[in-house]
């Protein structure tokens, strides 16, 4: 979905909604309003999970947190060159990771034949477990956030179509390979007889690395999830942009506004784990619209 979704997008060099509304009268417009209501959904999700990142990180609670996070997003918007420099360590502090989460599975011995016999078979299909996946890896924003983004560096038209081919499959692929090893590690973490904290469970999966692996992985979930802050809200925006011009000239207050709105949901709500849930089953639910109407587009 997100491989094709990219490449009708930057083949055409027009956003989402355009595309959308070019397919039929209003579509655009309805596509809009899913996806930043997605997006806000998503957002309150993101500042939790940066809000459970310093938790692990410096044991700060998990709601001041969040409004720390929250407060720093938005400085981020205000300097160009920060958000890039936030988007470096990101990427490298992810490669980290991997290596981090990679040791870990290593070293819980995860039962490797019996989770790959049950990922083909499993014991019981929970569809809303599949929905969350879904969406929180492709659901949503996300499917949108790389190709939006790749147009407002001037990136578009037929011969970048490969680029964007390459850049989503990159994309897909190292999502899947971090997805595939924390699954290991905490499986392995399991069945070696540790409990997960409901209150932070990937977290606890880290534990067992030691306390420098715990606040390290802290560390990478508070900058990803940060880096998420920044990118599901400039996509909103440039959707809600997109289908009403006029509001072109107010960007910067609305994503500011967009992460404060967030912040203090996140606030009022102030659960997490919860939050990050729902925000993964509500944009599964929009990705079929999504593509339906971009494929219809680049017929």
């Amino acid at each position: 979905a997100q491989v094709n979704i990219w490449r009708v997008v930057v083949a055409s060099g027009r956003r989402a909604p355009e595309l959308a509304g070019a397919v039929f009268p209003g579509l655009g417009h309805v596509l809009t309003v899913l996806i930043v209501l997605g997006g806000l959904a998503f957002n309150i999700g993101n500042v939790a999970g940066a809000g459970l990142g310093l938790d692990a990180l410096a044991g700060v609670p998990v709601v001041w947190g969040a409004g720390i996070s929250g407060a720093l997003s938005a400085m981020l918007f205000m300097s160009r060159e920060a958000g890039k420099t936030m988007d470096r360590v990101a990427r490298a502090l992810g490669f980290l990771m991997i290596l981090l989460t990679g040791w870990v599975a290593f070293s819980a011995h995860p039962p490797v034949l019996q989770a790959l016999k049950h990922t083909f078979w499993p014991e019981k299909i929970d569809m809303l477990a599949v929905l969350t996946i879904v969406g929180g890896t492709v659901g949503g924003y996300i499917s949108f956030a790389g190709a939006h983004r790749l147009l407002a560096a001037g990136i578009k038209g037929n011969s970048h179509v490969p680029l964007a081919t390459k850049s989503a499959f990159t994309g897909i692929g190292v999502a899947t390979l971090m997805r595939g090893l924390l699954f290991l590690a905490a499986i392995g973490v399991v069945a070696g007889g540790a409990a997960i904290d409901p209150a932070n469970p990937p977290a606890s999966i880290f534990a067992v690395a030691g306390e420098a692996g715990y606040r390290f992985f802290g560390l990478v979930m508070w900058s990803a999830a940060v880096t998420s802050v920044l990118g599901c809200s400039f996509t909103s925006v440039s959707f809600l942009t997109a289908s009403f011009p006029a509001l072109l000239k107010y960007e910067k207050p609305l994503l500011l506004g967009f992460i404060l709105f967030s912040t203090l949901a996140f606030a009022a709500f102030g659960k997490p784990v919860q939050a990050l849930i729902i925000a993964g089953a509500l944009n599964g639910l929009i990705l079929p619209l999504a593509l339906a109407a971009l494929l219809l587009a680049a017929r």
